[in-house]
């Protein structure tokens, strides 16, 4: 039987089923000229259009690759795109970021959504960043680089890999994706004045969570499938340490919740899926991309983790805001950045302008300690 669903189903089982579109197809930076000069190079402030797609269907994998000797480029290079012809992007974030890579730091992990083949936590180098997000459009979908950078990037290769549809069923959404910053994010400083222990602060309170650290506020209807959250833990303890970032609650407001909260969660950890502190885990739908505590740099404290609602996405049909604590009862100051992923309807909602590029760029690493 021939499914009636021209996007199908990308499920192993559902492999063996006829899929209604019309073709695959892929735009890339390939040598016209039949060498191998196969890839593209962006100037400083440059932005190169990757691909501009007439018709109807669904992008179904992103593949990139990057020489350039800014070593910030995971963080200074601007991924952007926008459907059917609309003003204002669904997806804007640092390149790193949108691949689940915070703070500009190169790092190989895979998960359901993304996979980056090589990196060993340091700032920029070389790899390949794969996507595998689906992204439907009934239009157009034009994508987009910027270098917001005085250094060109000197090799930029790419592959947009795509079916071409006839029409898309009335209910697609579209594939939303957005960065944001708070740096630092507003501690009580408790820490600081009354020089006491993190763990003295358990029973302080938060009803409302006003404070939070927002990862997503968005308008539509649609569903919420995912963020990953990296936070430069710089909080000092009074002997100049730091404790652990975590404790924050998750909070996801949807259509107007007051309180308490329609999801309300027990810890940063937790909503990523791990307990007791996060772990140097990259799994399938949960984990962490960058560990705080790496081997070839002692003293840095950037993290990243992640968390994919692929099988249990959270619902809105107005609007949703995704929120989770800095530090229980928002006592920490620290550096937190996160990009968050969803499906909506369109026309979506204003979003908070992305950060220019000093706003994005990574803190500076502590010193190593010195040698006795």
């Amino acid at each position: 039987m021939v499914q009636d669903d021209p996007i199908g189903s990308t499920t192993l089982k559902n492999l063996t089923r006829m899929r209604r579109g019309v073709r695959t197809r892929r735009v890339s930076s390939w040598d016209r000229t039949g060498g191998n000069a196969d890839a593209r190079q962006i100037g400083p402030h440059d932005t190169l259009i990757l691909a501009d797609i007439q018709g109807a269907g669904m992008v179904t994998h992103l593949w990139f690759t990057v020489a350039t000797e800014n070593r910030h480029y995971l963080r200074t290079t601007v991924l952007r795109i926008f459907w059917d012809g609309e003003a204002t992007p669904s997806v804007e974030a640092p390149l790193g970021d949108f691949f689940g890579l915070g703070h500009g730091i190169l790092q190989r992990y895979s998960c359901l959504p993304f996979v980056v083949v090589s990196g060993e936590g340091d700032y920029g180098g070389g790899s390949a960043l794969n996507c595998y997000f689906q992204m439907p459009f009934s239009k157009r979908a034009l994508i987009t680089v910027e270098n917001d950078d005085s250094i060109p990037i000197s090799a930029f290769y790419y592959y947009v890999d795509y079916e071409e549809y006839k029409s898309l069923p009335k209910d697609a959404l579209r594939f939303h994706a957005r960065w944001r910053r708070e740096n630092p994010t507003a501690g009580t400083r408790k820490l600081q004045e009354e020089k006491l222990n993190y763990w003295d602060y358990g029973s302080d309170p938060n009803i409302g969570g006003a404070e939070n650290y927002v990862i997503l506020e968005a308008k539509g209807r649609g569903h919420f499938v995912g963020c990953n959250l990296s936070v430069d833990n710089i909080d000092p303890l009074p002997d100049g340490s730091v404790t652990w970032w975590g404790e924050g609650d998750d909070m996801i407001f949807i259509d107007g919740d007051d309180w308490p909260p329609s999801l309300h969660g027990t810890g940063s950890e937790d909503y990523f899926c791990h307990a007791w502190g996060m772990h140097p885990r990259a799994d399938l739908y949960a984990g962490t991309s960058i560990f705080e505590h790496h081997e070839k740099f002692p003293g840095r404290h950037k993290c990243t983790s992640y968390r994919y609602h692929i099988e249990d996405p959270v619902l809105f049909r107005k609007k949703i805001r995704v929120t989770i604590e800095h530090g229980h009862a928002n006592l920490q100051t620290s550096d937190y950045s996160s990009t968050a992923y969803w499906y909506q309807t369109e026309p979506h909602g204003s979003f908070p302008p992305l950060p220019d590029r000093e706003g994005r760029l990574p803190l500076p690493d502590p010193e190593p300690p010195s040698a006795p």
